[in-house]
């Protein structure tokens, strides 16, 4: 996913859209890079949940988006540990420090993060 896709402005939010919500089925995990801001985010359907968080482990920077999505959160596929997609807090050792996680809204069929 690319933030090329356009963005748009709501105040002194910056709001980018991700893709259409149709492109992240329930289960899965996706790869977004705001190559403007410089952000790489993990894009996540728990449940019918969209979250979004920073892409990276905290603890080895490790691609979340290859790790294994649960009802727990996403486990980073290195160290195994989970990261609570609602707070961004690790579930488990080693990582200890949370994932950033992002502000979302749905608008007619898209996702977007705030940025």
């Amino acid at each position: 996913m690319d933030a090329a896709a356009g963005d748009s402005r709501d105040g002194k939010k910056r709001w980018l859209r991700v893709c259409p919500l149709s492109d992240v089925a329930d289960g899965t995990l996706q790869k977004f890079e705001d190559h403007e801001g410089g952000r790489r985010m993990l894009v996540a359907n728990q449940g019918g949940a969209i979250r979004v968080t920073d892409l990276m482990c905290t603890h080895e920077d490790a691609d979340l988006s290859t790790g294994f999505l649960g009802p727990d959160g996403v486990r980073c596929p290195l160290h195994l540990s989970v990261f609570d997609l609602e707070s961004g807090c690790p579930l488990n050792p080693p990582a200890e420090k949370p994932v950033q996680v992002y502000n979302i809204r749905v608008d007619d069929g898209q996702i977007y993060v705030e940025a």
